[in-house]
């Protein structure tokens, strides 16, 4: 089986909510996402999706996404798509960097392959754990009140995990996380996600603030470091995100005792094959994950279930479902979230169809 074309297309997703607002002032009303189409000589098609959190949160943004497609796809071009570590292998050597670009191409890859296999993604990944995966509701950045708010009518909505967006100034931050924790019930868990916003002072101050709230604690500083000595200082369980970038950081973080969970987000590590390896890590080492990416719709929605369901219950701390969050849907077929919780299809590959008319014409094309 050979790679006989690529197509690569451009969606905007507009929010329900209007803007989704995080650390240091930063805010997308609509999110820019791409797909790709794998089309194989066998007549197998596959897709996948990559839509970074705007231009200033990780080191990846749209335009610059399609820029190194542009490059990675005629590179792809005869090759099998089911030799998925090959695949990896060759989008490196012609293409450093770019991990979001590479994801895209490599979960099509996983498309393909399930639906040669005639399997969905998950059983390929590991099987299926448990019935459903829980899922965390982010809680966009604005007053302390309209947050705290928002914990009841999400919790309306199925969600029992709610992840606060701080990294704001450290005693509105305080007023944040006090007035959603006291909107909690049984069973709730709150997540304060400073998304790398605070100074190392202000993360100790508020880390203090809060020590008798039950609440974890998520990427306080843009800096590994500096995060590791708001962790030795913190009693509350801790998560790191943006500091967990491949393996190596993680083994690091694991060696420095610098974290009880981590953010697993596909795009950041390249794509559903590193996201795995890490997952794997993760099991034989005991750290929580979260399983998620930086934003998309239904084809990115699909990949977060096939790996999430595919993961042990037990060190599943939570998913993501970001086609909830959005106004368009780009495929059928897509896992929908249900009381809180999401299931990966079962339907061969990632089970989604993308709507042709709501991707509309190819920005480019590969042959």
């Amino acid at each position: 089986m050979k790679i006989t074309q690529i197509d690569v297309f451009q969606v905007d997703l507009p929010l329900h909510e209007g803007r989704y607002n995080w650390a240091g002032g930063k805010s997308v009303a609509v999110f820019d996402s791409t797909v790709v189409r794998l089309v194989c000589d066998s007549g197998l098609v596959g897709h996948g999706e990559v839509c970074p959190l705007g231009p200033v949160y990780l080191p990846a943004f749209a335009t610059g996404v399609r820029a190194a497609l542009a490059e990675l796809a005629p590179a792809l071009i005869g090759t099998d798509p089911r030799s998925i570590d090959a695949v990896n292998d060759r989008m490196d050597r012609h293409l450093k960097g770019q991990a979001a670009a590479k994801s895209a191409l490599d979960m099509a890859c996983w498309d393909i392959l399930g639906k040669a296999c005639d399997l969905p993604v998950h059983q390929l990944l590991g099987g299926r754990f448990g019935e459903t995966v829980a899922l965390y509701r982010a809680i966009s950045q604005e007053d302390p009140a309209a947050m705290a708010a928002r914990v009841g009518q999400y919790r309306s909505e199925g969600y029992r995990r709610f992840q606060l967006k701080v990294g704001g100034e450290a005693d509105e931050d305080i007023e944040r996380i006090r007035a959603a924790a006291a909107q909690l019930t049984s069973g709730d868990v709150l997540i304060a996600d400073a998304n790398t916003g605070w100074l190392p002072h202000q993360a100790r101050r508020v880390v203090a603030a809060v020590r008798d709230l039950d609440i974890y604690i998520e990427q306080p500083c843009a800096s590994y470091e500096e995060c590791l000595t708001v962790r030795r200082a913190c009693r509350q369980p801790f998560v790191l995100d943006e500091s967990i970038v491949d393996v190596e950081s993680f083994l690091r973080a694991h060696r420095d005792g610098a974290m009880d969970a981590i953010n697993i987000k596909l795009s950041k590590l390249g794509g559903l094959t590193r996201a795995r390896q890490l997952r794997d890590l993760c099991v034989r080492l005991g750290i929580a994950m979260t399983i998620e990416d930086s934003w998309g719709g239904d084809i990115t929605t699909a990949a977060i279930a096939a790996l999430a369901h595919s993961t042990p219950e037990a060190l599943r701390f939570t998913a993501t479902d970001f086609n909830s969050y959005v106004t368009r849907s780009i495929a059928e077929g897509a896992p929908q979230r249900r009381d809180g919780a999401m299931a990966a299809s079962l339907q061969p590959g990632l089970g989604v169809t993308p709507h042709d008319a709501v991707l509309g014409a190819a920005v480019f094309t590969a042959t």
